[in-house]
């Protein structure tokens, strides 16, 4: 009887139509939604970020309170080409060039002066 089955089911496999190929297309939108969500959700903000950043860079100017990206304080005494001039120490003169794009931030007024960060140094 077993034989019989699979006999027959072996004819009904051969009469059926033969498989398909899958289609491609499927393979290729979700290729293409994937690099769309890397687009918008990676690429699209670090450019605007870059850009940001190239417009402050830009508007540095003399006088300017900035912060390097290695974390010195300084004012801008002289801007060139490329070049920014800080003074970083006021009794003694010290000046550092930097290349413009070294500067990570321009500071308010109200970020130089001491005891701006709120710690309530002096209070008990």
């Amino acid at each position: 009887m077993s034989f019989l089955l699979t006999t027959l089911a072996l004819f009904a496999q051969a009469d059926a139509a033969p498989p398909q190929q899958p289609s491609i297309l499927p393979m290729i939108l979700m290729t293409a939604l994937l690099f769309g969500i890397i687009y918008f959700l990676m690429i699209r903000p670090q450019q605007r970020a870059d850009a940001a950043r190239r417009a402050m860079q830009a508007r540095i100017k003399k006088n300017d309170h900035v912060v390097t990206t290695g974390g010195i304080k300084g004012v801008v005494t002289s801007v060139k080409d490329d070049e920014v001039t800080l003074k970083v120490d006021e009794a003694n003169n010290v000046r550092i060039r930097f290349t413009r794009s070294s500067i990570a931030a321009i500071l308010s007024e109200a970020d130089e002066k001491p005891g701006a960060e709120g710690g309530g140094e002096g209070k008990k």
